[in-house]
């Protein structure tokens, strides 16, 4: 039973970093082009990924799959773990605790993002090339920004921090000084990655995405 809960753990581990880093790192740098260069980028970005071969089988295997296991057992791990932030208060234990809890969050958020993106794709309510458009209307609304502020932060710092723990459960930064370091090193790219995806979410609030909308509502009345 332990050696099944071993080999559990490490593939919950691994598939946290392989491939779903990698997504995560994609999403950032696609949303971040709304930041870097208007609608017209965003959309650009948008299109080359939407135009991949082969895209639902990869999404399927590289993404949801990966997504569901590493999120549901996830939320297993959590709940069995001990928060002891009260007894022994030290960096490592909160980050640990904060762990767990931003991966709740973290899946919560996911969750309603697919549902109002993806899932309203595959409902025919909305096309890809109106993501901008969603995310405009999602950054103007008060409430959903700070929804999205908060889910941002806690995936950015699930992000990084679950990478320091891979690093050291998979052997290797070993001893204290090399922890230390990559603790460092992983909050240093928290604060980057929490930076990027909150830039591109503000500047989802400019009109030029609700003006670029309603100028191809425009062109395809037309």
């Amino acid at each position: 039973m332990r050696t099944n809960s071993f080999y559990t753990r490490r593939l919950h581990s691994l598939l946290g970093v392989i491939p779903l880093c990698l997504f995560f790192v994609t999403h950032m740098l696609t949303n971040f082009q709304a930041a870097e260069g208007g609608p017209e980028r965003f959309r650009s970005a948008v299109e080359f990924i939407n135009n991949l071969p082969i895209l639902p089988v990869l999404e399927f295997v590289l993404i949801w799959a990966p997504l569901v296991f590493h999120g549901v057992y996830g939320l297993y791990v959590a709940y069995q773990s001990n928060l002891n932030t009260g007894r022994y208060g030290y960096g490592r234990n909160w980050a640990f605790a904060l762990q767990r809890i931003t991966g709740v969050i973290t899946l919560i958020f996911v969750a309603w993002h697919v549902y109002e993106t993806r899932i309203q794709v595959m409902l025919g309510n909305i096309g890809h090339g109106d993501f901008g458009q969603v995310m405009h209307d999602i950054a103007t609304n008060g409430l959903s920004f700070t929804f999205y502020t908060i889910g941002v932060l806690a995936a950015a710092f699930h992000f990084a921090n679950g990478l320091w723990a891979f690093f050291v459960s998979w052997g290797i930064t070993v001893g204290p000084r090399a922890q230390r370091i990559s603790s460092y090193f992983w909050m240093g790219v928290f604060v980057i990655v929490a930076g990027m995806f909150l830039a591109a979410l503000i500047s989802f609030r400019s009109e030029a995405f609700a003006e670029t909308a309603s100028v191809l509502t425009q062109t395809a009345i037309g």
